[in-house]
């Protein structure tokens, strides 16, 4: 290979992560518009002035098939073919297709937005378990971990007494002594 080519095994694994980000029944064999439109953001295919993502769709729309939604591996360098000369304005297709790959090989799918858990004083103040009142201060014990079901729910008291009863479980010693 040339000074400065990449292999196609290296384009072929990014685009192998790119195919099942965000799919669990993804095989990896074929890309979606979503993805294919992910990986050019990611790889910084998409640059705002020479690709938009308009392009990136309309490229997509081309190598598919017709009634298809996803593209293989031939279909995604067959696109790549047509977005490198646009991308690297200046450059014949070869050269621009080595830089194309080049700024995709070894990336993966990132998760950037991604939603963060909030660390706010009103939401610490609000599951706060000492500063509750009332019936909801039942539900927990001194440490704050919930009592489960005897923690919501009043659970009758089954041992034969009547409630509030002194002395209850003193049966037993009153007979032992007769």
């Amino acid at each position: 290979m040339a000074e400065g080519s990449v292999s196609v095994a290296e384009v072929q694994s990014s685009f192998y992560k790119f195919a099942v980000h965000g799919d669990t029944k993804a095989t990896g064999k074929e890309m979606n518009g979503k993805n294919f439109a992910k990986l050019c953001k990611d790889c910084t295919i998409i640059d705002g002035k020479n690709v938009t993502t308009t392009d990136v769709d309309i490229v997509f729309s081309k190598v598919k098939v017709k009634s298809a939604r996803v593209i293989t591996f031939e279909q995604f360098n067959q696109a790549l073919t047509e977005l490198a000369p646009k991308r690297f304005k200046g450059k014949n297709k070869d050269e621009a297709l080595q830089q194309l790959y080049g700024l995709i090989v070894g990336k993966e799918p990132t998760n950037v937005g991604v939603t963060k858990v909030a660390k706010a004083a009103a939401v610490d103040r609000l599951t706060d378990t000492t500063k509750y009142t009332g019936s909801h201060k039942e539900r927990f014990d001194e440490s704050g971990k919930g009592k489960g079901k005897s923690g919501r729910e009043d659970i009758p008291d089954t041992s034969g007494y009547v409630s509030a009863y002194k002395g209850s479980g003193t049966y037993d010693d009153k007979v032992k002594e007769a």
